[in-house]
């Protein structure tokens, strides 16, 4: 609600009219059949203007759902690997992880061990280092390769 006697008053078409009394701002604005909206409370004399109520409400909603359409959101891809991976399968693995993280999502990549592979963490651990070495330009590590239970886990975010 607008509490100073005297506002600084911007009518419909956005012309300046000038500094009036606040009851006599709402009058105008009501012939006009519009309300006197406070626009800059902080200014010296603080700021009003003709408005639809109703009719600026509607269009901030479109604003914000337009803003919502257009906003990207980060998904998280995983790729599945085993520590003996092979050279052509390493390659197309490694060609969907580039894509996801141009299409600017987070991959995460997991290492599964099985039977006695748990011997051989170490060749995870160097499989996971080649990923890094190879997404190095496009990615960065995000989470640093952990071992929960059977298997090895590491994720990529874009630069």
């Amino acid at each position: 609600m607008i509490q100073a006697d005297k506002v600084r008053v911007i009518d419909d078409e956005g012309e300046n009219l000038g500094v009036m009394y606040t009851r006599q701002a709402i009058e105008q604005a009501n012939e006009v059949g519009l309300n006197l909206v406070e626009v800059s409370p902080n200014a010296d004399p603080p700021v009003c203007k003709f408005l639809d109520v109703g009719k600026f409400r509607y269009e901030a909603q479109k604003k914000a759902n337009a803003a919502r359409k257009t906003q990207k959101t980060q998904d998280i891809k995983e790729i599945k690997m085993r520590p003996n991976i092979d050279d052509h399968d390493y390659d197309v693995k490694m060609r969907n992880v580039a894509r996801f993280i141009e299409d600017g999502d987070k991959v995460k990549i997991t290492l599964r061990f099985r039977g006695r592979e748990m011997a051989h963490q170490n060749l995870g651990m160097d499989l996971l280092k080649r990923v890094q070495d190879d997404t190095a330009e496009t990615a960065k590590v995000e989470a640093f390769p952990r071992l929960e239970g059977r298997q090895m886990l590491m994720v990529l975010a874009p630069k």
